[in-house]
């Protein structure tokens, strides 16, 4: 079971982010007593957590990624929403509406937004109306309907699934949505060995007991610490010329302007920095360096940057474009 200790038993930031590395290995632990294999999925995920950014997995159906987020709310001891993405779904279905109650007055019902961590399971299966409902949700942290302002639950975190747009029946997220994710991290198949795991513990009866391992107090405390490490100029330097190169428009980016229409914002610059200081952190330091920056790059602008004919004539991916970028910068 889990112990609820505050994070103010930690006698200073260092004390406590080395706690953190030590509830990290745990939560890895107990992830992993359900998901075979998929480490770098799941430590994105938990980046994401921590910095307090929500993530878009991609990958086609049968690679865990519901499963994967079920897991991790579990483990985490927060309050868990899930939302079947359809195309008949409605923003009210979202977010919730207002009803007339016995007393003939209007009353908010919530809906399944207002949770802790919301997964918005298949979400390019819903037309862009829909996918919309969720911009005010993951950017101001609350929802208005009928002109009244609903704040959500802290931490809140969304956790999309997508599947690859190249299939029947999907709709494609708008560029301002897709900003909106701080990773967009991408699920492979699992090796022969992983998935002779895989089929071997779930074709029997077990049931794996995940215990909590963080509460939602401390997962805010954590956030606030890892906003306060220190970070050089010369790591923001590299992170904001990494994004600057991905720009086609500007002089001298001869890659990005021969295989790329666009580029990567400010924030994408933002995530990079709050990314390379979590991805720090759950490894054991306490200030990031261009290593950390490297580390989560390419799940940071992968859905920034849009290919243009050329790249997609060559077959060019737009990881290949992002890793190039990161060794010439």
């Amino acid at each position: 079971m889990y112990n609820n200790n505050s994070i103010e038993q930690y006698s200073s930031d260092s004390a406590a982010l080395d706690a953190l590395v030590e509830k990290y290995r745990r939560l890895k632990v107990e992830i992993g007593k359900v998901i075979i294999g998929q480490d770098k999925a799941v430590e994105s995920l938990l980046i994401g957590i921590f910095t307090g950014g929500h993530c878009l997995l991609v990958g086609v159906p049968g690679l865990a990624k519901t499963l994967m987020v079920n897991t991790l709310s579990k483990a985490l001891g927060l309050n868990f929403s899930r939302i079947q993405f359809t195309p008949d779904l409605m923003p009210s279905d979202i977010t919730g509406t207002e009803i007339l109650d016995e007393n003939r007055r209007f009353k908010f019902v919530k809906g399944p937004v207002f949770a802790n961590i919301l997964l918005a399971d298949e979400i390019n299966r819903t037309p862009p109306k829909t996918q919309a409902a969720l911009l005010e949700a993951m950017q101001e942290k609350s929802v208005t309907v009928s002109g009244h302002s609903y704040p959500l639950d802290a931490p809140f975190f969304v956790l999309a699934t997508q599947n690859p747009i190249e299939q029947e029946g999907t709709y494609p997220l708008p560029e301002a949505q897709l900003d909106r994710f701080m990773l967009n991290i991408k699920l492979d198949y699992p090796s022969f060995d992983e998935e002779m795991d895989i089929v071997k513990q779930t074709t029997i009866d077990k049931d794996n007991e995940v215990n909590v391992i963080l509460s939602a107090e401390e997962i805010i405390a954590f956030q606030t610490i890892i906003r306060k490490m220190p970070v050089t100029d010369n790591v923001v330097s590299y992170a904001v010329r990494l994004v600057t190169a991905t720009r086609p428009d500007v002089e001298g980016n001869g890659l990005a302007h021969k295989y790329l229409s666009w580029g990567a914002g400010p924030r994408a610059s933002q995530y990079l920095i709050m990314g390379a200081k979590t991805h720090a952190a759950i490894s054991g330091k306490y200030s990031p360096d261009i290593e950390d920056v490297k580390a989560v790059a390419v799940e940071v602008l992968r859905h920034r940057v849009v290919r243009n004919y050329y790249a997609e004539a060559e077959g060019i991916s737009a990881d290949a474009v992002i890793s190039d970028l990161i060794q010439s910068v």
